[in-house]
């Protein structure tokens, strides 16, 4: 009669159940990883806007894409949103939030940052069309990826380790 015996399947089925408990919160680093890498890139794209002095523009005149201030106001507003765990997998938001420095009698509180990045994207009677978010996604696209298979490398090697 023919037998079977194996050593050490004990050992790998709890490194398995180990990195089955660890999924998430591995997840979790990844995404931030990420996110974190696409943001830089964001920020950067966002200080490399063209900048207008502030004025009063005259009919037909339009800002080269945005004011000194708001350049300003907009880097200081960009974040990355609470990671959070839906059905469809492990997700965050980067994006604007919050309101400028700037108050007027329509915005008490501010110009809002994310109406803002918006009518930077799509351009308005007053502000140039300027994509940089597009560019910014396109440029670290392969970075934040790389970033996240290192942030998931590191996590599992470690939780094998033990």
């Amino acid at each position: 009669m023919a037998s079977l015996k194996t050593e050490g399947v004990a050992d790998v089925a709890l490194m398995f159940g180990k990195a089955s408990n660890a999924g998430t919160p591995i997840a979790k680093m990844m995404v931030y990883d990420g996110a974190r890498v696409m943001a830089d890139e964001i920020r950067r794209e966002t200080g490399g806007l063209a900048a207008d002095k502030e004025r009063f523009l005259r009919p037909g005149e339009k800002y080269a894409v945005i004011t000194h201030r708001d350049k300003r106001d907009l880097a200081a507003h960009l974040g990355i949103t609470k990671i959070v765990k839906t059905s469809a997998g492990v997700r965050a938001v980067i994006g604007f939030a919050g309101y400028g420095s700037k108050k007027t009698h329509k915005y008490k509180k501010g110009l809002p940052m994310a109406m803002l990045a918006r009518s930077l994207m799509k351009g308005t009677e007053v502000r140039e069309k300027s994509a940089f978010i597009d560019t910014a996604v396109s440029k670290a696209g392969n970075k934040a990826e790389e970033a996240m298979a290192e942030t998931g490398e590191k996590a599992i090697a470690k939780i094998f380790a033990e």
